[in-house]
């Protein structure tokens, strides 16, 4: 017999590239491909506003807003952040309000100086903090990465020294990437049976409950995200 070929999926292309957006949706529909029906996606976009390096997750968020897909459930915008601070909150509201979650975690991430710029797409979690010691849940069953500036020293300056116009050029193309790619997912799925989107016209964009919310802005005070 001979052995099952493996696909790989995996992408790390410069944001530059003029074929990135065509790799990018490559990688990111070869992991949707393999889901059995049923699934709903779930896109976790992590990050916060008040930090350059670390906006590069809301801004794919507030990006996808344009598109007003209905064909995925939508965390982390500028307006509403995804951070350190109510990460694990926003896990278990997933978990509350999502019938069998498909997660893909997109964040920001530093990495070695000819990596700058290069956006990846791979199996399995992001990691949030990673870069700058902090223990946070992985979120995500797979996830899309940006690397924006170099790590290994004070990373907190070098996040906050971070070019905007770098990141915003980044957070454009994932969230082209992602959109493309769940269209096309969501259109085979429902070619195959009875589509499994949310209602039609716009993406679910999901808040946390407001007394959540309250308890959360309090602790924001004291504890400030990267």
């Amino acid at each position: 017999m001979k052995p099952v070929p493996v696909v790989e999926h995996q992408v790390k292309v410069p944001f530059t590239d003029p074929t990135a957006c065509v790799q990018l949706v490559r990688g990111i529909s070869g992991f949707l491909s393999e889901l059995p029906p049923g699934r709903r996606i779930v896109l976790v976009c992590v990050g916060t506003d008040r930090c350059t390096g670390d906006s590069l997750g809301p801004l794919v968020g507030t990006t996808l807003l344009k598109y007003r897909s209905p064909h995925f459930d939508l965390f982390g915008t500028l307006e509403r952040p995804v951070h350190a601070i109510n990460l694990y909150e926003t896990l278990s509201v997933i978990q509350e309000t999502v019938r069998n979650p498909y997660v893909i975690g997109i964040d920001a991430c530093l990495g070695l100086a000819s990596s700058v710029g290069s956006i990846e797409v791979g199996e399995g979690p992001v990691r949030p903090g990673a870069g700058v010691n902090k223990e946070l849940p992985p979120v995500g069953d797979m996830h899309v990465t940006g690397v924006v500036n170099v790590g290994g020293f004070l990373q907190h300056a070098v996040l906050q020294n971070t070019r905007l116009h770098l990141v915003m050029g980044m957070a454009d193309l994932i969230a082209r990437s992602l959109y493309r790619s769940v269209t096309m997912w969501q259109r085979s799925q429902a070619a195959e049976g009875p589509a499994i989107g949310g209602p039609g016209g716009a993406p679910r964009v999901v808040a946390l409950p407001a007394a959540r919310r309250k308890s959360l802005e309090a602790g924001r005070i004291q504890s400030q995200p990267i």
